[in-house]
Parts: C-alpha cells; structure tokens; sequence
C-alpha cells in the first residue's frame, strides 16, 4: 500500500499521514457499501488493502454511505475536490491492480461512487 499512498501524496500534493488515512477510509468505505463478491478482486489485487481497510473502519461513517464516507475524509482535513481527486487516485491504482472489469462492477454497486471514479 506504501506504493498507492505515495501516489497520493504525488498526486494530490497532501501529506502522506493524511494520505494513508484517507486511503484506510475509502477501503473501509468499499468493504462497508460494496457487495463481498464485488470487492473481493479490488482487495485481492492490492495486497495490504484488506488490513488497512480494517484500520479504516473506524472512519465516522456516521451517516452511511457516500455521504459518510465524504465526511470522514473531511474530517481528517480534506476539501471537496481532495476528497474527488484523492478517490480517483485510488480508483485509478485498482484498476491497474484488479482490472477495469472488477472496477466497473464495483463502482456500479455503490450509489454515487461513479461521480468519484
């Protein structure tokens, strides 16, 4: 996961201790919204996603969904357009990791989650 959080921080000029939160909250957020079978080759293609994940789960998701999973990363100190650019780093990396096919399906499981992939 190292090699993604420094993408991030690459990317999106964030420091990397707010990058691996937000990364731990975008996977807890997956695993939380996504159906197991939809999620599985995201989290078998990156290896250490499932135990950041974890890690994540804590994240305040207190509203649920999309929504909650915003809030969170706003909460450890994103705007609006970190939390869009950040997400689609992270879905860009998946894509890579997993394949296009168990991206697309994953995405079209999740209400709103098109919008930041």
């Amino acid at each position: 996961m190292d090699e993604l959080i420094e993408r991030i921080v690459a990317e999106n000029g964030i420091d990397r201790d707010v990058a691996a939160k937000a990364l731990a909250i975008i996977l807890a957020f997956l695993v939380k919204e996504a159906p197991a079978d939809k999620v599985r080759p995201l989290l078998d293609g990156m290896p250490g996603a499932q135990a950041l994940a974890q890690s994540g789960a804590g994240g305040g998701f207190g509203m649920g969904g999309i929504m909650g999973a915003g809030a969170a990363l706003m909460g450890i100190g994103l705007g609006m357009g970190d939390v869009q650019s950040v997400t689609k780093t992270v879905m860009a990396y998946a894509r890579e990791k997993a394949g296009e096919d168990a991206v697309s399906e994953l995405v079209a499981a999740i209400p709103g989650l098109g919008q930041f992939a």
